[in-house]
C-alpha cells in the first residue's frame, strides 16, 4: 500500500495567519525601527550596488537623497544571488560608511619609532608606489644566464577574498606588467 506524505508546515502558517486576522491579533508587521527608516528614505533614490565584503557578489540597494548624502542600505530583492538579504557584515554597510568613529587617515610607524602617527590617505598612497619602485627596480633581472628573464623576485603579489574575478584579473595584469613572479590569490569562492 502506498504512502503520501504531506508537507503541512505551509498550511499551518497560513491557517495561523489566517485565524490571527479574523480573531483581530495580526501583529504589525513593520516594526518601530522600520517605519521610522521608510520616514528617513522617503523620496531617495535607489542606487544599486555590489557589497565589498566578499567575492560572491550579493546586490544592494543604497538610499541616497537628493544631495548625495548615503541614507540607507540594504539588500535588493531583485537580485539572483542574494534574494535581498545580506549577511551580518553586509548587514554593516551603512555603518561602515556612515561612520563619525571610522578613521580617515592612515597610522604609520616610521623605522625604530615607539609610536604611531596619523598620515593622509594620499601621503599613504604615494610612499606605496615609491617602495614598489623602489623594490622593482633594485631587485628587476633582465637577463639571466644570456636568456631574458624581465622579472622581479623582490615583490610578491596576494589576492583577497574580498576581490572578485575582475579585480583580481587586473591585480594579476598589473602585477605581471611589473615583472612579479609570485602571485596568489587565497580566495576560495
Amino acid at each position: 500500500m502506498a504512502t503520501t506524505t504531506i508537507d503541512i508546515t505551509g498550511l499551518a502558517g497560513a491557517a495561523e495567519t489566517e485565524l490571527s486576522a479574523r480573531v483581530g491579533m495580526l501583529p504589525n508587521v513593520a516594526s518601530e525601527r522600520t517605519k521610522r527608516l521608510q520616514g528617513r528614505i522617503a523620496g531617495a533614490k535607489p542606487v544599486t550596488s555590489v557589497c565589498g565584503y566578499c567575492a560572491v557578489g550579493c546586490s544592494t540597494l543604497a538610499y541616497v537623497s537628493d544631495d548625495g548624502t548615503l541614507l540607507d542600505v540594504e539588500g535588493n530583492p531583485e537580485s539572483p544571488i542574494n534574494g535581498g538579504h545580506l549577511c551580518p557584515k553586509g548587514s554593516a554597510l551603512f555603518g561602515l560608511t556612515v561612520n563619525d568613529q571610522r578613521w580617515t587617515t592612515v597610522k604609520y610607524r616610521a623605522p625604530y619609532a615607539d609610536r604611531y602617527e596619523e598620515r593622509p590617505l594620499a601621503w599613504a598612497l604615494e610612499r606605496i608606489a615609491q617602495r614598489i619602485r623602489e623594490t622593482r627596480e633594485a631587485t628587476f633581472v633582465r637577463e639571466r644566464d644570456g636568456k631574458r628573464v624581465n622579472h622581479t623576485l623582490g615583490i610578491s603579489s596576494l589576492g583577497g577574498a574580498t576581490f572578485g574575478v575582475e579585480e583580481n584579473y587586473l591585480l594579476g595584469k598589473f602585477m605581471h606588467a611589473l615583472g612579479v613572479v609570485s602571485i596568489e590569490n587565497q580566495a576560495r569562492i
